[in-house]
């Protein structure tokens, strides 16, 4: 069977689903083809589960911490079957929801593996789209359309020589299907899922370690706010290892454990733990989808566009984790607005780099904006930094945690808001106004001069722009 449409998005994560509404709301005939589940990787190997579990963990430290707030709760336990079924209620729920959204829309949904072909008889150009079934006696869908985004996003990478098993040596993926905790968990890659995941296993009572190549955890923050992160993280109990190379070939399982054998400050030695998990980044899914019957370029292993996300092919688009850069769902979301927008002749504005917010949702959480202040010196600005302390904010204290701190960066000729960095409670819901700061061009006269509630969080973000000219009034 060959179907016409305006436009075929492969891959219905955040990016393509995202992509197909807006199209739909254009009034754009839109398919999209998914060979798993609606929501993508995000939805269900992700951004939501992984949430889920940390908030379970968030709950389980405050009630084991109930004492400090005048409450008390004996034995508090942690049933850890619970927590996982209610992490899938939760994926279920939202699942539902991205349906619902595709029928609203009125976009058909193709349940196969879509593969992009050449020139053939149903088209003289590139970018007809054969969907293929599982099922041997189902016969491959043409479709056949005007433009087409490639959203088919990433996959956890491993590393050279180690099999993942999903038992013993774990992607992101298979800790989230496990059914029970370990005893010990170690983590080689401290960056943001590392992090996400140490902090949630030690919140469940798990013995965890960081191994990261690089001389700190979070390398691409600001270095004060890895600083911190370490120091917090080690409150915790859990143990670092940085500037630290794993000989990943070299990983054995030995018995109930995994022996790791790595190389530190020049000497050998090796770590016995229950379970790996391996958290060094994703790689896109450009394999098999049909590239080389295209004249779409593949550089480093992603998709290569423009700045309206056109591949070579001007009517194919890509966004997302495929083409690279920020791997974050609402920047895929973003970019498919804005192809969709420019093939139905609109003037969209391109993602910009420099305005997304960043988040690293463990306990303390993480959030930034703009550029770091060692991006901001070697880029040869003179800067003026503001810093305000948790501490120093009464509804910290109420909250009971009052670690951590926010940090804003100005250009000292121009005023200019070049980045804003925080850590701390909640503040991954407070980085949307510093994003809305940086969008709007303020300043941190600007922000300072906006009144904040009190007692709010909120109010730490005031203190630290007032601190940049050395008036902040708490500190």
């Amino acid at each position: 069977m060959a179907e016409k449409y305006d436009l075929v998005i492969l891959g219905a994560g955040t990016g393509g689903y995202v992509a197909a509404i807006r199209a739909a709301q254009l009034n754009l005939s839109v398919a999209v083809v998914e060979k798993s589940k609606l929501g993508g990787t995000c939805l269900h190997q992700g951004c939501i589960p992984s949430k889920a579990l940390l908030r379970s963990a968030e709950v389980f430290k405050t009630v084991k911490e109930s004492e400090n707030f005048g409450v008390s709760a004996e034995a508090p336990s942690l049933n850890f079957s619970k927590v996982m079924e209610r992490k899938q209620s939760i994926v279920n729920q939202l699942h539902k929801g991205v349906q619902n959204l595709m029928k609203k829309g009125k976009i058909d949904v193709y349940h196969g593996f879509g593969r992009i072909l050449g020139p053939s008889i149903f088209s003289p150009t590139p970018g007809t789209i054969s969907v293929e079934y599982e099922e041997e006696d189902k016969e491959n869908d043409m479709l056949i359309p005007s433009n087409v985004i490639v959203a088919t996003g990433s996959r956890p990478r491993s590393l050279p020589g180690l099999e993942i098993d999903e038992e013993k040596i774990l992607s992101s993926n298979g800790a989230l299907m496990l059914e029970e905790l370990p005893e010990s968990l170690s983590i080689i890659g401290g960056g943001v899922i590392g992090v996400e995941w140490a902090s949630m296993f030690a919140d469940f009572g798990v013995d965890v370690t960081i191994f990261e190549y690089t001389e700190r955890l979070l390398p691409t923050e600001d270095k004060e706010i890895s600083k911190e992160m370490e120091k917090s993280l080690k409150k915790k109990g859990i143990s670092i290892f940085t500037n630290t190379k794993v000989d990943a070939a070299n990983i054995k399982a030995a018995d109930k454990n995994v022996i790791i054998p790595y190389e530190r400050e020049g000497a050998s030695e090796t770590a016995t733990t229950e379970k790996v998990l391996i958290s060094v980044g994703r790689e896109a899914n450009v394999k098999n989808i049909g590239l080389e019957n295209t004249d779409i370029e593949v550089e480093n292993s992603v998709i290569k566009v423009n700045k309206h996300y056109q591949t070579k092919e001007t009517h194919i688009y890509a966004i997302g984790d495929v083409i690279g850069g920020m791997q974050l769902a609402h920047v895929a979301s973003h970019e498919g607005i804005a192809a969709v927008e420019h093939l139905a002749r609109l003037q969209p504005h391109p993602v910009d780099p420099s305005l997304v917010a960043r988040c690293t949702y463990s306990s303390p959480e993480v959030a930034s904006v703009g550029l770091t202040e060692e991006q901001a010196l070697e880029q040869g600005y003179e800067i003026k930094v503001g810093k305000f302390p948790f501490q120093g904010v009464g509804k910290a204290l109420v909250y009971g945690d009052a670690d951590g701190f926010v940090k804003l960066i100005s250009d000292k000729k121009s005023d200019d808001l070049l980045g804003v960095h925080m850590i701390g409670p909640h503040v991954t819901d407070m980085i949307s106004e510093a994003a809305l700061a940086k969008f709007l061009d303020a300043t941190a006269w600007e922000i300072g001069e906006s009144i904040h509630p009190h007692p709010s969080l909120s109010e730490v973000i005031g203190e630290a722009a007032l601190a940049v000219e050395g008036k902040q009034i708490h500190g």
